[in-house]
């Protein structure tokens, strides 16, 4: 049977197969469903209908449901996902994964150049270039050339193994062509195409969860995830570009690696060129630069790698990246981009939020892949339509907004409208101003999701292991269909949920039985009540007490309170009208609320200000103002003479040099992380 060249489709009988039979089929199978995807995903020159792949496919499938001793990793039905890992193993790399040094300008790339000439002695040098793919970086291992394992980069020298994860690429071959070596270890970047992108961010907002940042941070959550299954359903690519370690075969000069690497059907990029000059690598790089926008994956600028290996050799490593390699990256997008999608969001209080989906764009340092719209009225004032031209900014530091548009290069783009009914439940939607609501409620999967997010979020009641994937899976499966199911949900119940063994079950469990006393100001918070956030909660807390005396507040008692006027007011008396019957259903479950009264006098923070900028390890930006003002502190967006600390993270933005300038105290996360403790500890 050759599958390659005769791919018959009239097979026997699997009960009339005798075990060689079954054998040799699925070997022949095997070999030519690799073949044929081969030519459908590295060739681009499929050499069968997809109809036939898919029946190749499916009776492979049912030969190793049949013959259980036929399954193997190294088949092609391992692409389709695995059972989930309860943990990620961590692995030592066969080799340093090392890091590229990197510059923007071009005298940065000319004086390396007569860097090497000084190292080298050497006038003259050959180079291959590649494109910098701006993606997740992988370690892939074969034997015998049988796909083995792969992992994460890591801290460069250990990383986390996801081989089940990255058997589901189709690009990535579980056995590769021709004589490969005995063992051959590769580097590659794995990625996400920018339309799969867009239409990932898409269905994230429309399922009320938040957007990725950028197709290499979407990549890198979808690559880590514990189940393939799900890894499965997304068209992630691989690209090979370097040996980390081989065993036999071996070669002078990297373009033969990377010719041999095709021979043995390791994909790599159609762009990568040699180049003999500076000048030869500056025109490479603009002719990338000029591809930039049409290709259909992220680059951020181009790599130089010495041709010689033993050159490379020769010059070795500097701290963590080679001597050998330099990337020359490209300058930051503007601020210009285009609009790709409008897609709308069901928050957690059922308002629909109309989002611009947008072609990602460095602003000031940040990747911008999507801008809030707020309302309808936004879009019809800015005239915004699918495929403008648009301009974005910043707003504030850290939110992105979409300023105006500047130009339509499709004059027949269809004008945005919000839709008539909820895109997370169907429910006819409900006007209020400017805002379109879904009155479903918690009867809308989107809006008690998010409430449940909300409720056990660490800023909230802080229920450890009860993240979005599980609470979509207790939704979904009609375990909680109100926050008081929660309190209700037994171990056994959880461990039948995919991913759940008996001892997260267990965890989970205690988790919430552990938040059966929340402390009032919390619960206020976690309870999603419009307009009131953790610093409100705070404020309602130590006015009134007790959560009784607040449900009984009426309009003109809240409005006597500095901060809350007639509609904060509103939404609080309406909430608690709406709701009364679901708190008691809570208390009914075991809910206790705690007074704060007893907390009032320990706020060794009260009169100080922070501001934040940059990215924290430890805490989300919210969580780091909840921190302070859970200790009396006050935590607001810019920097002024009132300002008593800049908490600066990673990658701050201006108001660094604001605080520099009007001589505000500047805390690093770890001296923040010291202030808090000293301070929670008095």
């Amino acid at each position: 049977m050759d599958f390659k060249k005769d791919p018959k489709t009239d097979f026997a009988d699997i009960d009339e197969l005798s075990p060689k039979e079954a054998k040799e089929e699925a070997e022949a199978l095997r070999e030519g469903i690799e073949y044929h995807n081969r030519r459908y995903y590295l060739d681009n020159d499929p050499a069968i209908a997809d109809a036939v792949f898919d029946r190749l496919f499916s009776r492979l499938q049912e030969l190793e449901e049949a013959f259980t001793e036929l399954r193997t990793d190294a088949s092609p039905t391992r692409r389709v996902g695995v059972p989930p890992a309860d943990e990620r193993v961590r692995v030592e790399h066969a080799a340093p994964m090392l890091s590229l040094n990197a510059a923007l300008e071009k005298d940065k790339i000319r004086d390396y150049f007569d860097f090497l000439r000084r190292e080298t002695g050497k006038k003259e040098f050959d180079w291959v270039l590649e494109p910098k793919f701006d993606g997740v970086s992988v370690e892939v291992v074969y034997e015998k050339g049988r796909f083995r394992s792969g992992t994460t980069r890591g801290d460069g020298e250990s990383g986390e193994r996801i081989s089940d994860n990255l058997a589901t690429i189709n690009t990535l071959p579980l056995r590769l062509q021709g004589d490969p070596p005995d063992l051959l270890a590769v580097r590659g970047e794995v990625f996400l195409a920018k339309e799969a992108f867009q239409e990932l961010n898409r269905q994230r907002l429309e399922n009320g969860k938040e957007a990725f940042a950028n197709p290499r941070n979407a990549c890198a959550g979808t690559i880590r995830r514990l189940e393939s299954t799900i890894v499965a359903r997304w068209p992630l690519d691989i690209f090979f570009y370097d040996i980390l370690k081989i065993e036999g075969e071996p070669f002078s000069r990297h373009w033969e690696e990377l010719e041999a690497f095709a021979r043995w059907g390791l994909k790599t990029n159609p762009l990568n060129r040699k180049a003999a000059d500076l000048e030869g690598v500056d025109g490479y790089r603009k002719e990338l630069l000029s591809k930039r926008e049409e290709l259909e994956y992220e680059i951020d600028g181009i790599v130089i790698k010495l041709d010689d290996l033993a050159l490379q050799g020769k010059l070795g490593t500097r701290h963590r990246s080679p001597r050998w390699a330099m990337a020359w990256k490209f300058e930051p997008r503007k601020e210009m981009t285009t609009l790709e999608k409008i897609v709308v969001q069901v928050g957690t209080s059922g308002i629909l939020t109309p989002v611009a989906l947008l072609r990602p764009v460095d602003v000031g340092g940040v990747t911008v892949s999507r801008a809030t719209l707020h309302n309808e009225r936004e879009v019809e004032e800015k005239d915004l339509r699918e495929g403008d031209r648009v301009r974005v900014k910043r707003a504030g530091d850290v939110i992105p907004e979409l300023v105006e548009r500047v130009e339509r290069p499709n004059k027949y783009a269809h004008t945005f409208h919000m839709p008539k009914t909820c895109p997370a439940c169907g429910t006819e939607v409900a006007r209020e101003g400017a805002y379109v609501r879904c009155p479903a409620g918690l009867s809308c999967p989107a809006q008690l999701r998010g409430r449940i997010r909300h409720y056990g979020s660490r800023q909230a009641l802080n229920i450890e292991h009860l993240g979005e994937k599980t609470v979509r899976r207790l939704v979904e499966r009609d375990l909680v269909t109100s926050l008081s199911d929660l309190y209700r949900l037994e171990p056994d119940q959880l461990q039948g949920l995919d991913g759940f063994a008996a001892k997260s079950a267990r965890q989970l469990y205690d988790a919430i039985q552990n938040a059966r006393q929340p402390r009032l100001d919390r619960f206020l918070y976690a309870l999603s009540i419009r307009h009131v956030g953790s610093r409100l909660a705070r404020t309602l807390a130590e006015r009134f007490g007790t959560l009784d005396r607040l449900m009984d507040a009426d309009r003109e008692e809240l409005e006597s309170i500095p901060d809350i006027g007639p509609e904060i007011a509103g939404s609080l008396t309406h909430f608690f009208t709406e709701n009364r019957e679901a708190i008691k259903d809570l208390e009914k479950a075991g809910v206790r609320v705690q007074p704060l009264a007893m907390e009032k006098s320990r706020r060794p923070l009260e009169g100080k200000t922070f501001v934040f900028t940059g990215a924290l390890g430890r805490y989300t930006r919210s969580e780091a103002q909840k921190a302070v003002e859970d200790l009396g502190a006050s935590a607001v967006s810019s920097v002024s003479g009132n300002t008593d600390y800049l908490v600066v993270g990673d990658e701050p933005g201006q108001k660094l040099a604001q605080a520099k300038e009007q001589g505000v105290k500047i805390l690093g996360e770890e001296d923040f992380l010291a202030l808090l403790s000293d301070q929670e500890s008095q």
